[in-house]
């Protein structure tokens, strides 16, 4: 269970802080909620206590899991087939909704191997950005480093 002051993983949002567990009055019934602000922009979120695995919340990935993340980052296998790009664009959103940052790190990878062959589309591009800014967000703070250092470590990755 989390308590105030906890950095944790909200899906798509990404990485936050609980910062106060508060109790309001809905439908005649007491309903506590973390409330969770999302580091990198303040917005803040009212997740039931009782639902947080329902909405995905969960814990910072383990500093010795990212070398998993890493491995994904930089494999050159061929980009998965779909049968059409609505099809991609679907498994792509389903992928970085899951939460899972080695759904997200496959995302980017196919992500970043279409880019070198021809230019995204509006919509690739804007997953591109939200899987790059999730998981760099969430393995700076994994690792206790500045997001420039998990960049540089992500085009080192990518490049070789």
């Amino acid at each position: 269970m989390f308590n105030v002051g906890d950095k944790a993983v909200f899906p798509v949002h990404g990485v936050g802080v609980i910062e106060t567990i508060e109790t309001r009055e809905i439908e005649c019934e007491e309903i506590s909620f973390f409330i969770f602000r999302v580091l990198g922009n303040d917005m803040k979120i009212m997740i039931p206590r009782d639902k947080i695995d329902h909405v995905g919340l969960r814990e910072i990935i383990e500093s010795r899991k990212i070398k998993e993340i890493y491995k994904i980052l930089g494999r050159r296998d061929e980009i998965t087939d779909h049968p059409s790009w609505h099809q991609r664009d679907r498994d792509y959103t389903e992928k970085i909704k899951s939460g899972s940052l080695i759904e997200i790190a496959k995302v980017l990878r196919e992500l970043w191997m279409l880019k070198s062959v021809k230019a995204l589309s509006s919509r690739q591009r804007e997953m591109f950005v939200m899987a790059h800014n999730l998981l760099v967000k969430e393995i700076s703070v994994a690792k206790d480093v500045s997001e420039e250092k998990v960049e540089e470590e992500f085009d080192r990755i990518i490049s070789v």
